[in-house]
């Protein structure tokens, strides 16, 4: 298939709203839209005769998924090539495999299979940062367009391909960027104390590397208007703050913070957990 943009969705509200930015997203980036219904396995395992036609009903509830998302997909956006597939299998097995050769993956934040306390989904949770294509997670409609996308940075490898894609992103929408540089103090020993000199210098040096970081990209993409900031605190509470006025927020997948092991960083886990507006999480390309 040609350029494509991917949605994972299984009927819930959370997975018809990834449809529509889905389908706006196609249009922004010229490209086709792939929509993937995932029926596992165990409903083929279902015996025929018991109870009497429950397969069948199944069956055809999770075409009636497929139809239903690919006919709202071409309301959103009339004209855009829409590709729709029935899969069988693990919803996560599918879409990583899906991911693969897509521009990015969209999905809703949580699904039909969600606890009600529980903000994000456990497929939203398990692409996120584990594929090499950029990964959305939609909540709720965004029928308000506020013209900024956020993206927070901290210096790695993971902020510099967000940075990347978050001035793509400006660039195509026409939108402000809002990028963030959110840093703590260090943590000194007992009895050590922070001079209000030594503070400054801090405050200085972050600043610094915030506007050194940028630089580059400012010069990049001349056309997008940059807020810059620079702010000591908690960077999830920072993101997810100017993610209040937001179309899209943006993280790297890990950060200078990570733990080895962990593929998604705790930032943009905390993003995912708490942003309002769709969060992407972009990989790195030496690390996808």
């Amino acid at each position: 298939m040609t350029a494509h943009v991917v949605v994972g969705v299984d009927g819930s509200p959370s997975s018809r709203a990834a449809v529509e930015w889905a389908a706006d997203d196609a249009v922004r980036r010229g490209c086709a839209l792939r929509i993937v219904h995932v029926c596992e396995p165990w409903v083929y395992d279902i015996p025929l005769q018991t109870p009497p036609g429950f397969r069948d009903s199944v069956i055809e509830s999770c075409q009636g998924v497929l139809e239903s998302a690919a006919r709202l997909a071409r309301e959103r956006a009339p004209g855009i090539e829409v590709d729709a597939a029935l899969e069988t299998g693990h919803p996560v097995e599918i879409l990583r495999r899906e991911a693969v050769d897509a521009e990015q993956v969209v999905l809703g934040s949580r699904g039909r299979g969600g606890f009600t306390g529980l903000l994000l989904g456990s497929v939203s949770l398990a692409l996120a940062g584990h594929v090499a294509a950029p990964v959305v997670v939609v909540r709720g409609s965004q029928e308000r367009t506020h013209g900024v996308v956020v993206v927070g940075f901290d210096g790695s490898a993971h902020a510099a391909a967000a940075l990347e894609y978050a001035f793509e992103e400006a660039a195509r929408r026409g939108a402000r960027l809002h990028a963030i540089h959110a840093w703590q103090m260090p943590v000194l020993g007992q009895g050590a104390t922070l001079y209000a000199p030594l503070v400054e210098e801090i405050f200085a040096n972050e600043e610094r590397v915030a506007a050194d970081t940028l630089g580059p990209w400012r010069e990049k993409y001349p056309q997008v208007e940059v807020e810059e900031t620079a702010v000591c605190g908690h960077p999830v509470a920072a993101v997810c703050e100017a993610a209040e006025a937001a179309d899209l927020a943006v993280v790297g997948s890990r950060g200078l913070g990570r733990v080895g092991s962990a593929v998604l960083g705790s930032v943009g886990h905390g993003v995912l957990h708490y942003a309002r507006c769709p969060v992407a999480v972009v990989r790195a390309r030496e690390e996808a």
